[in-house]
């Protein structure tokens, strides 16, 4: 059989490139090494019987506000966003946590003195906060909102911890915004780390960050029967290591990180844009926990139950040490956590009464060391009780995030660090970043603008290069 474009792997931006293609009338394969589709958006018992734990993504904004798949019928498919009453929860030692939910007054009223403050910082994006998303989800480009973006643009190219102190005198505003902006895995003192922090509070007046219904892996599951009702095809279970293993095709999009398609294609690309792409830098790793617990996690603050997220660290000054550390390879006895704790929102994810949690914290690349007692540590000192509560854990250090998915090179989980030599030109500078000198091939995954998330756009906007050469 032959094939108009052939994809490899199966994550959401591989799915994405599947549909984008398919949709244009191409056949098209995707081939994914594991037993099913999905890479980071799977679910799984991974501790005890009935209890189903999203392997990697977990609370989804972009997945929820992605221009690509809000055009697509993918809830005819089963694929259902459950809501909670908060995006996010953000304790603090000896005073009510901080609430970020989509009323903009009851964010501002949660912020105390630094309400105004945040009102200032966000309200100006939000009447036109569906085309700022369009923009920021692409790459370089014409913008549809171009004065909104240079608004957005002069803050979001300054430090986090810099926009934080200027705009925030409370403990409360600063650290809510670097909580946010803890997202990107960058030091809160680089150039551009408030651009995820500044994205995520938008995008939390929006929508409260959502879950999927049944686990992440229904996303994958409603992306796939999609791609196949147009037509498209998978093959599970192969392989992909050398030219070789691939069928002949006009394209071919990689959904892999930059070494990768370094090894596979060796022979298809030049010796210096290979050692380009060897070049690539991507950051500090993760270190996951999932637990499975006898009973909600016990908050000193009640209203953290409110949310899907809770981010965990501290002050501004507790999160940017953290962050700092996992830059420059050494490890915190209190590291910044993304805390989700999805069974609060879909009971359909623990027994009655039973829930299910997970934190992550970033760690050095490649990091070996366990950082169990620190995370549960963490947790503990802002939910009390909380180790008493633990069923089962289960435990994703650096090497096992890189053996579940070969994309993970040295644990990382978000596509390769997003500092500035990086966030434009990603993965190498070149004028379409989804193409490479060979023009049969392409590069679709989050190596590739607009970078990491659950989100599709990497893969939409591969597609769209990739149309071009097959005319």
């Amino acid at each position: 059989m032959s094939w108009d474009a052939v994809i490899i792997g199966s994550g959401p931006n591989g799915l994405s490139a599947g549909i984008a293609l398919a949709e244009a009338g191409a056949k098209v394969l995707i081939l994914e090494s594991a037993g099913a589709v999905g890479g980071g958006t799977r679910t799984a018992e991974l501790t005890l019987p009935g209890f189903y734990h999203d392997v990697c993504s977990a609370v989804h904004p972009t997945g929820v506000l992605s221009p690509y798949w809000k055009k697509l019928p993918l809830a005819d498919y089963g694929l259902e966003w459950v809501y909670p009453e908060a995006s996010v929860a953000h304790p603090l030692e000896d005073a009510p946590a901080v609430i970020l939910s989509k009323s903009l007054e009851a964010t501002a009223d949660s912020l105390g003195k630094d309400g105004k403050a945040w009102k200032k910082l966000i309200q100006p994006f939000l009447p036109h906060a569906e085309d700022l998303i369009q923009d920021s989800l692409k790459p370089l480009g014409v913008p549809k909102r171009p004065i909104e973006l240079a608004r957005f643009g002069l803050n979001a190219m300054l430090p986090a911890a810099t926009l934080a102190s200027l705009r925030f005198q409370t403990e409360r505003g600063q650290a809510l915004l670097a909580g946010n902006a803890g997202h990107s895995v960058l030091p809160l003192g680089k150039p551009f780390s408030a651009a995820i922090g500044l994205l995520f509070s938008v995008m939390a007046h929006m929508v409260d960050w959502p879950v999927v219904k049944g686990g992440t892996m229904q996303l994958s599951q409603a992306l796939l029967a999609h791609f196949q009702q147009l037509g498209g095809t998978v093959q599970t279970q192969h392989m992909v290591a050398s030219w070789e293993d691939i069928p002949a095709a006009k394209v071919y999009l990689f959904n892999t990180d930059p070494l990768q398609l370094a090894h596979i294609a060796a022979d298809k690309l030049p010796k210096g844009y290979r050692r380009r792409l060897e070049k690539f830098r991507y950051g500090p790793g993760a270190f996951k926990l999932d637990w499975a617990l006898s009973e909600s996690i016990p908050w000193k603050d009640p209203a953290c139950l409110k949310a899907s997220t809770v981010h965990i660290g501290g002050t501004l000054q507790e999160i940017a040490q953290s962050e700092r550390d996992a830059w420059q390879g050494t490890h915190t006895e209190r590291p910044y956590l993304i805390l989700c704790q999805q069974s609060e929102i879909d009971s359909s994810r623990a027994p009655e009464g039973k829930h299910t949690g997970y934190a992550y914290c970033h760690v050095p690349h490649g990091s070996k060391r366990d950082m169990t007692e620190a995370i549960e540590n963490q947790v503990e000192r802002f939910a009390p009780g909380f180790k008493d509560i633990i069923l089962a854990r289960y435990k994703t250090g650096p090497e096992a995030w890189h053996t579940y998915n070969p994309n993970n090179v040295g644990g990382v989980i978000t596509g390769g660090a997003a500092h500035l030599p990086q966030l434009f030109t990603r993965p190498v500078a070149r004028w379409n970043p989804y193409t490479t000198p060979n023009r049969q091939i392409f590069l679709c995954s989050a190596a590739t603008p607009p970078g990491g998330g659950v989100h599709g756009m990497c893969g939409f906007y591969a597609a769209q290069a990739a149309l071009k050469r097959l005319g």
